[in-house]
Parts: C-alpha cells; structure tokens; sequence
C-alpha cells in the first residue's frame, strides 16, 4: 500500500466518535506504521456522533477524490420516534415538546413517504455544520442565537418504510449529497401533524461501498500492521 501517493480506506463509523475522530485514529495508526510524523488524511461526508455506518476516507493524494466520493448517492437506515421533538432533532438533546399520535396509522404512514420521494426542499438543522455569516450553525445554536437556515433542494431517490411500531418507525432512505436525516424526520414529523426526531441512523451505503466493506476502527491497529507497505520516496 502507498499511503502518501493515496490510498482510500473505509470504515463503519463506531457509535459516539466523531468523523474527525475516525480521521485522527487513522492518520495516527497510518505514521506509526510507514515512519511519518504527518500525512494528508480526511474524509467524505460528516456523520454525526450518534450515527454509525459507511464511512469514507483518503490518505495523500487520493483527499482530492473527497469531492468525487461526496457526490455519490447514500443510503441509510433510520429509527425515528414520532409524537416528539427534540431541538436537534436527535437524541443529542432532550426532548421539548410532544404531540399527539392516536390518529397515525401505517397506511398513514407508508402515503406521507411516498411524499416525500423526488425533488425536494429541506431546511437543514440549525445543530448543523452549514455555515451563516462564517460561523458554524451548531456554534451559534449551542449559544441560544437564532438560526436561520435557507431551504436547499435535495433528491430523495427512495424511502422504504422497513418497521412500523408506533409510535416508532424505521425507514431505508437513499438521497443525495447534503440531506440531512435529522431534518428529514422532522419533516416526517410535521408531515404526519405531529412531532418526530431521530433515536438512530446507520448510514448503510455510499455509491457502491456497504457495511460489509468497511473495516472497524478498533480492528485498524491490527489490519495495518498486517499490511504489505511499499517504499515512498
């Protein structure tokens, strides 16, 4: 393997590690192993502390690929618990309203998804990295300031309701670049005249990779170690 010359690694994002984590615990394991102290390592899109799943990420030359990979159409399974909302729209934060949820059905259900597959408009997370006015939104949310983020137009290619036990329900999504799932179950949420926020989300596919291709960071010691290293000039 030349890790300077590039080499694009992937990895299932552990629960509560930070994408930047994955990132830290793979540059420190890949110049321990080749005898460097610095490397150009990162990563193809975000995934938030409480979401596991497919993570991307390129070494050396390869980080100019991270446009390229960022690109490619995502697939997740989400758990969302209705007749609730959370300002984060996760678990991240505790929950400050409930709405009532008697009148959802899974017929209910299954018609407000179709709804939302195709082209459409989605407010992301004020908990968000979106920048406004060159601060992060998660920064000035986390202050009490207002945020407002402008609508983005997304396409969600397919939702597939996969368990219904309200008032809890799990959903396959496959969208594009930039959807949010936090904001998507908010949306579901209101959709359904009530309230919604995310309990988990696994992203389960980004392009071609799956979960099945993807190595565990706390495997990663070993499998380097195990690798055939070729000499970098």
């Amino acid at each position: 393997m030349k890790f300077k010359e590039g080499e694009v690694l992937y990895f299932n994002k552990p629960l509560e590690w930070t994408s930047f984590k994955v990132v830290g615990h793979a540059r420190y394991h890949i110049c321990r192993r080749i005898g460097v102290k610095k490397l150009k390592v990162g990563h193809a899109g975000t995934l938030d502390p409480l979401a596991t799943g497919v993570m991307i990420v390129c070494t050396g030359k390869a980080t100019k690929r991270i446009e390229e990979f960022q690109y490619h159409t995502k697939e997740y399974v989400a758990t969302i618990q209705l007749g609730a909302t959370t300002p984060s729209y996760d678990l991240e934060h505790e929950i400050d309203a409930t709405y009532p949820t008697e009148h959802i059905t899974r017929e209910l259900v299954e018609e407000t998804l179709k709804t939302f597959i195709g082209e459409i408009q989605q407010v992301p997370p004020a908990f968000s990295a979106c920048m406004v006015n060159g601060k992060r939104a998660y920064d000035l949310a986390r202050k009490g300031e207002e945020v407002e983020l402008k609508p983005k137009l997304l396409v969600i290619d397919e939702i597939e309701l996969l368990e219904c036990n309200l008032p809890e329900i799990k959903v396959r999504v496959v969208c594009s670049k930039g959807t949010y799932i936090r904001a998507l179950a908010r949306d579901i949420g209101e959709a359904l005249q009530s309230g919604a926020h995310l309990t988990a989300l696994e992203r389960t596919r980004v392009g071609d990779v799956r979960l099945a291709d993807c190595l565990d960071p706390m495997d990663f010691k070993e499998w380097i170690d195990a690798q055939e290293i070729e000499t970098e000039e």
